[in-house]
């Protein structure tokens, strides 16, 4: 919550709730004073608190926001489990022996917790009245469910941090418990209206009934009533740390010096990569400018990432918009982090290598490496209204803005106003100027109902051409109108022409004037 709180700008203080197709998925501690809780609907939720803040819940801030405690427990407990952003579960049988005792062990892992956090913040407890300093509650039992709802009940003050249930009597801590910590209000409905309001209740049913009356998530959540989880912890491999960073002790001001510099960070972060069976395709960089901060940029490869591709990628992003000196501020540090890998066997080539797609991936690769990331463009095709609205144009190796399924997508949608295929061969970069006159030799307009004033005869390239050729055939006007309803509407027509020579035109009329778009084969 308090990272959910510093991201919008709110302080920790204030009601926030956290919301998941439209139910209360976790909330505040002043929100849960006011009668807030997960579950609830928004409006519900505002009913009983009508200062209350609503966000959607963002699971990647979430599990960012964990990140650093995982890591510090990881480091002096191994195998942690990751149950969700907030809580983690690890075994408590080996390092209660290494710390002398499960509370022991408990203690320990709170203080790596109290440093991970942030300084001065609170976390929220369960009944939203944390002491100073409190951040993290520990819970020892029998079976995982147990621990959890150990770690989850209310506090009785700053000692009230590690609760442990003695081996055996995990059955007789849960069996006060209501049913609603199962989180099954079906369920929970269904047994309070035949007398059923605790777990040691549910659990005195006959496991076979259960199953047969309420299959097999009852038959489960029969077991965990009854102390008897099934879940063991699957402890969490650490990822291995792939990045690479070179710090200045002077920072430099020449792109050559600091290529070079990072030549040797960038062949360690491949060597990683490689020694862990896989590939990058995509990178974070990280620059350190002196006296202005880190700038961040996400590179994209059409295969993978080799050391020399790295090194070109720090450079270009230093030199920005390609320029070769005036840097805008001296370098202190680079910081090269793998965002997408895959497994190598994926990516390895044929017996007899991949023929053209090699060549003409090298190619590129050089000739982009030598006039900078924007000096070669491939073309995509998209969606749109217009024929020169139809190609995108992007770097070698980047996707297109947006992601390549949003194009995929873009190409299918309906354009109402587009011309119908076969498309275009030619589209111009910018629409030529022409000229379509009639048997009166004055330009051909259109007029209110969408018809020609009078039928065009003669065609010409340019605003004022030397000759013009005989039109042999034309069909349209087809009636265009953008974005009618703001102040940024345009309304044209087009129409398709063939000249003398068998040429076919894609013309636009736009405020009285003629321009050619594409030309057909």
């Amino acid at each position: 919550m308090i990272a959910a709180a510093e991201a919008a700008g709110l302080p920790p203080s204030a009601p926030l709730a956290l919301v998941v197709k439209g139910e209360i998925f976790a909330c505040s501690a002043s929100a849960r004073r006011e009668g807030v809780a997960r579950g609830l609907r928004v409006r519900e939720a505002q009913a009983r608190c009508p200062g209350l803040m609503v966000l959607p819940y963002d699971a990647d801030l979430d599990h960012r926001a964990f990140e650093p405690v995982i890591s510090a427990v990881e480091a002096i407990v191994p195998g942690a489990q990751l149950v969700r952003p907030g809580t983690l579960a690890v075994k408590a049988r080996g390092p209660s022996r290494y710390y002398g005792g499960e509370v022991e062990a408990a203690e320990a892992v709170l203080d790596v917790v109290a440093a991970a956090h942030p300084a001065g913040q609170r976390t929220d407890g369960a009944d939203g009245v944390v002491p100073p300093g409190v951040i993290a509650r520990v819970g020892v039992a029998d079976s995982l469910f147990a621990a959890e709802q150990l770690a989850k009940a209310r506090m009785r003050g700053p000692e009230d941090v590690v609760r442990v249930v003695p081996p055996g009597r995990t059955r007789e801590f849960l069996a006060p418990l209501p049913l609603s910590v199962l989180e099954r209000p079906e369920l929970t409905t269904v047994l309070r209206r035949l007398g059923i309001d605790t777990l040691g209740h549910f659990a005195a049913l006959d496991a076979v009934e259960v199953r047969d009356r309420f299959g097999e998530d009852g038959e489960r959540l029969h077991a965990l009533s009854s102390g008897r989880d099934p879940r063991d912890v699957e402890t969490r491999t650490p990822p291995p740390d792939l990045g690479g960073e070179i710090v200045f002790e002077t920072a430099l001001d020449r792109v050559d010096q600091i290529a070079f510099a990072f030549r040797q960070v960038a062949d360690d972060i491949v060597g990683r990569l490689r020694a862990a069976t896989l590939v990058t395709t995509a990178i974070r960089v990280e620059i350190g400018l002196e006296d202005v901060g880190v700038r961040e940029r996400s590179w994209l490869h059409p295969r993978w990432f080799t050391a020399s591709d790295i090194v070109d990628r720090v450079r270009w992003q230093i030199q920005g918009n390609g320029r070769t000196e005036g840097l805008e501020a001296a370098v202190e540090s680079i910081r090269v982090e793998p965002e997408s890998v895959d497994a190598m066997s994926r990516h390895e080539q044929g017996l007899w290598g991949t023929g053209s797609d090699e060549r003409v991936h090298h190619g590129l690769s050089r000739v982009q490496s030598m006039v900078g990331h924007d000096g070669v463009l491939t073309a995509r095709l998209t969606g749109g209204r217009m024929p020169g609205q139809r190609q995108v144009l992007v770097p070698w190796g980047d996707r297109p803005p947006g992601g390549e399924k949003a194009v995929a997508e873009s190409v299918t949608l309906p354009w109402p106003g587009a011309i119908p295929g076969p498309a275009p061969s030619v589209v111009f970069p910018e629409p030529r100027p022409v000229v379509v006159i009639g048997p009166d030799g004055l330009s051909v307009e259109v007029d209110d109902r969408g018809a020609f004033t009078t039928p065009p005869v003669r065609f010409g390239i340019g605003e004022k051409p030397e000759r013009t050729s005989p039109v042999s055939a034309w069909a349209g006007p087809w009636p265009v109108s953008e974005r009618w309803w703001d102040s940024a509407a345009r309304s044209l027509q087009r129409v398709q022409l063939v000249d003398e020579a068998g040429r076919a035109w894609l013309l636009v009329l736009v405020a009285h004037r003629w321009w050619a778009e594409a030309v057909y084969d």
